[in-house]
């Protein structure tokens, strides 16, 4: 039987394992040693403050998948959406409504804190999660652009300045 909870300390190396398993999926390869992710992991997960949230979908001490997401504001009449970062279900628990289990998990999280809309995006190629998300009865938008600008982190240019125009004839 599946359960879902949520996230805690000491479910990082299994978190991390699963998402190499992810990066493999996508086409990419796993970085850092084991030791390394499952870091990064406790750090965005329980680090203060916490970037992120997951959902976890278990077979008694297998974990089958996970839904990582974070609440954004403002949305509509300023109230707060749920976004969903990554949904992934291991390759052998496809199939077997994982993936619907830890979406309406993710609208319990949402209803219960208040947010107005679950927002998500995939790949315009990933076909087999595109077809997923309309089965659970969403639609794809078209009115929107998704934007991605890479952080420097040790070149960073500093903000530009509005010169101040109080004052000037």
């Amino acid at each position: 039987m599946i359960t879902l909870a949520d996230a805690k300390p000491g479910d990082e190396e299994l978190i991390a394992d699963l998402l190499g398993e992810l990066d493999l999926f996508y086409g990419g390869t796993p970085q850092g040693t084991g030791d390394e992710r499952a870091a990064q992991v406790r750090t965005a997960l329980f680090g203060a403050p916490p970037a992120a949230c997951a959902l976890l979908a278990w077979d008694g001490d297998m974990l089958a998948g996970f839904a990582c997401w974070s609440l954004l504001w403002p949305a509509a009449g300023l109230t707060t959406s749920l976004y969903l970062k990554e949904l992934y279900v291991a390759g052998p628990y496809r199939r077997r409504g994982i993936g619907r289990l830890l979406m309406d998990g993710l609208h319990r999280i949402a209803a219960d804190r208040g947010c107005s809309r679950v927002e998500w995006t995939t790949d315009n190629d990933n076909m087999g999660a595109r077809g997923f998300y309309e089965r659970v009865g969403a639609k794809a938008l078209t009115s929107k652009a998704f934007y991605r600008a890479l952080v420097q982190r040790a070149a960073a240019p500093e903000p530009r300045r509005v010169a101040d125009t109080q004052g000037l004839s």
